[in-house]
């Protein structure tokens, strides 16, 4: 007998960790923290919801911190055994989780200073101690080769087309003539979209495990470097900086990539691009060192404006240097993290930035509920940072197509290459009316069986 729980990811887009069970044998499919809501971010500190000793690996989709940033503190609990992922994937995660320590510590120490946390003192999810020793777990596993993370569980990545190194996991239970087949897509990535691949085609499956992340909306069928050069026309005219919140890794690479074709397409000025981001930078680093997951059909680049570099590319490592950018008038763009506008360098441009209506922040990404991110893109009149109701007077523009995640569209088209339905289908990683959008479509078009999984939800796979 076989089993499946969903301890994160469910009815929610945050959190991934999937629990896969046969005789005998644990493996975790991705091992990622909840983020947004408070109620959701509250679940990191509660008990593992089940024995990381028990668990005989963790095998990876792909490095965003929803998928990986859990790692950490199952370690610290005393899980010791292979974490796999392809190559870029583990590079990836290196940064990913050194930065979440980073802020885990920060978040501790302010804490301890302000006297506010109901635990004295007060102690972060993980350390940099715990991520090293995590580091020490990964196993790099290529493309497209048969692996087993423990019998009688075996699995392959297929490349998902959405973040360096992303895949979907293959995984066939071998204790029967036939084996039982189950696949997790991960998130997949949309079509013709900028510098990643388009996802590989789902294998065949007994069981489906889908995300939903945009199963209820579309993205614009408006070219997204045409809609960049609006955007990009619109805040020159207003003379002010185009500030953006972009995920340092994945988002701010794309972000420059487009940038540069328009540049090398004189189809915006040759403006300063800062990266204000040491995650980005290292991120863009790890970028150039794995080439061959890089899509660069999307137009030519002429030698000046490199697909991630270039003479007018500014990379802010240091604080100074961050600080430096603030005389920075305009035109100019400002790509810095955290992707939701929740912390990092980002917060101190919003403050800066965001009373300026000659100013104007760009939403290039998915914003989750609860985050100062989905507050400005619903224009609140006043966004809270640093103790402070600062006002909301620069433009605010959206360019949706720079989404990393399929559209309803794209995943509708990348499940219609499956030629037969599995026998049950579960949508994750979405918020409940764009998974239950997405299993209604499925239930009434095609005539799938499909589940929305809740949190903790346990099911046997026969």
């Amino acid at each position: 007998m076989a089993t499946l729980t969903f301890h994160g990811a469910a009815r929610t887009v945050t959190g991934s960790k999937y629990l896969l069970e046969a005789d005998g044998a644990q493996v975790l499919v991705d091992c990622g923290l909840f983020q947004g809501l408070k109620e959701l971010r509250e679940l990191n500190w509660k008990p593992t919801p089940f024995d990381v000793r028990a668990v005989d690996a963790v095998v990876l989709t792909h490095a965003h911190l929803d998928h990986v940033g859990y790692l950490p503190r199952i370690v610290k609990q005393g899980f010791n055994r292979r974490i796999y992922a392809t190559d870029a994937t583990r590079d990836l995660a290196e940064i990913i989780l050194l930065d979440s320590a980073k802020c885990q510590e920060q978040d501790a120490a302010y804490a301890n200073r302000k006297g506010f946390s109901k635990h004295q003192p007060a102690l972060p999810l993980y350390d940099d101690r715990d991520v090293e020793r995590t580091l020490k777990l990964f196993q790099p596993v290529p493309r497209g080769e048969w692996f087993t993370p423990a019998a009688p569980i075996a699995m392959r990545f297929h490349d998902a087309g959405h973040l360096l190194g992303s895949n979907m996991i293959e995984a066939e239970i071998r204790n029967r003539p036939d084996p039982l087949r189950i696949l997790f897509s991960g998130d997949v990535g949309r079509y013709d979209g900028p510098l990643y691949h388009d996802p590989a085609p789902p294998p065949e499956c007994d069981y489906l495990v889908c995300e939903s992340t945009y199963g209820d909306r579309e993205h614009p069928e408006t070219s997204i470097l045409d809609a960049l050069e609006e955007v990009v026309r619109r805040s020159v005219k207003r003379g002010g900086v185009m500030l953006i919140a972009a995920f340092a890794v994945g988002r701010a690479q794309q972000l420059l990539y487009l940038f540069q074709l328009l540049k090398s397409a004189d189809r915006m000025p040759d403006i300063p691009i800062f990266i204000d981001s040491p995650m980005a930078c290292d991120a863009t680093a790890v970028y150039r060192e794995h080439s061959e997951d890089h899509d660069l059909s999307d137009g030519v680049l002429d030698p000046d404006h490199p697909a991630l570099g270039g003479r007018k590319v500014i990379l802010a490592r240091t604080a100074a240097e961050s600080k430096k950018i603030n005389q920075t008038a305009g035109p100019a763009v400002i790509i810095a993290s955290s992707g939701m506008m929740t912390g990092g360098r980002i917060v101190h441009h919003l403050k800066q930035r965001m009373p300026d209506p000659r100013n104007t922040i760009i939403i290039g990404g998915y914003q989750a509920v609860g985050t100062r991110g989905r507050l400005i893109e619903d224009h609140a009149p006043f966004v809270r940072m640093f103790g402070q109701d600062v006002p909301l007077r620069a433009a605010v523009e959206k360019i949706p197509g720079l989404s990393g995640h399929a559209d309803r569209s794209d995943l509708l088209r990348w499940l219609g290459q499956l030629s037969h339905a599995p026998k049950q289908t579960f949508l994750t990683h979405g918020e409940p009316h764009a998974a239950d959008a997405l299993a209604e479509e499925l239930r009434t078009t095609r005539g799938w069986n499909v589940a929305t999984p809740a949190l903790g939800e346990k099911v046997q796979l026969d």
